[in-house]
């Protein structure tokens, strides 16, 4: 990843050249396009999609204690694991790691080691990086990833609060759960990242595609995410062009605790 990072820096925008401390700059939709261009180039070999939003689209949407404390302009992009991720990041992560310092989730390790890639790109441009997997001090988690691709327009956020009709005991808690137009529920949005010193106010908002036509098909979408999430069943209530493979749903189907044997697995067979 280094080596592709290192190319990128070689044509400097001027953004680049923004001190870190200053207040936010206005950039021009010319640079908004070398941003996206970078970072897609960055994320895309990988298995990574990126999509913007303004920091403002979001904190709308989320109660106050959510706030991400940018201003309402401030540049930001959700970042999407699609099925091919497993086999374009994680296996090649695990190939170069020694089993034994693995000292955590190894996908939220090899998602660390991904989204790095980002910072080496932007290295003269204040970029935050926030991971799903990451909590503040009383647990709470520091950014709602769903809600971030939602606004984003890149994937669609299906809530119970949604819906005219709820079938559901009020006292019964269901989880909303997004979808994606090509993959469905066979995706994961696995964090932001924050141009701190970049503002784009005419970023048009993207909305997210209906996906599902119908409440009840809302409705038996968050029954099987909410009573069987296990059977897979909830990533293909509507049409794909992708899936996990395999050896994918065979890793994320066995409990954390037991996946070490196929760590050492994939770590044999790739070295």
């Amino acid at each position: 990843m280094s080596v592709s990072a290192t190319a990128l820096r070689e044509k400097s925008p001027r953004f680049d050249t923004v001190n870190k401390l200053i207040e936010a700059q206005i950039i021009t939709e010319k640079e908004l396009k070398e941003v996206q261009e970078r970072l897609a180039s960055v994320l895309s070999p990988y298995g990574f999609e990126c999509h913007p939003f303004k920091i403002g689209w979001y904190n709308e949407q989320v109660a106050e204690c959510f706030h991400l404390p940018y201003h309402s302009d401030t540049l930001s992009f959700i970042i999407i694991s699609t099925p091919s991720m497993f086999e374009k990041a994680f296996i090649p992560f695990l190939k170069l790691m020694d089993c034994a310092s693995i000292n955590r989730d190894p996908i939220d390790q090899c998602m660390i080691q991904c989204f790095s890639a980002i910072k080496e790109a932007f290295s003269n441009t204040s970029v935050e990086i926030i991971h799903d997997f990451e909590m503040t001090p009383n647990r709470r988690p520091k950014v709602l990833v769903q809600t971030a691709g939602h606004v984003a327009g890149a994937v669609r956020f299906y809530q119970r609060k949604d819906l005219t009709f709820d079938p559901w005991d009020p006292k019964k808690k269901v989880f909303g759960v997004c979808l994606h137009p090509s993959y469905g529920g066979w995706f994961a949005l696995r964090g932001v990242a924050i141009f701190t010193t970049l503002k784009f106010p005419q970023l048009p908002r993207q909305q997210p595609s209906d996906i599902l036509k119908t409440e009840e098909e809302v409705v038996e979408l968050l029954q099987r995410y909410n009573d069987n999430w296990q059977d897979w069943t909830f990533r293909d209530i509507a049409n794909v062009k992708e899936r996990y493979s395999q050896e994918q749903k065979e890793y994320f189907s066995t409990k954390p605790g037991e996946r070490k044997k196929l760590i050492e697995k994939y770590h044999s067979i790739n070295s």
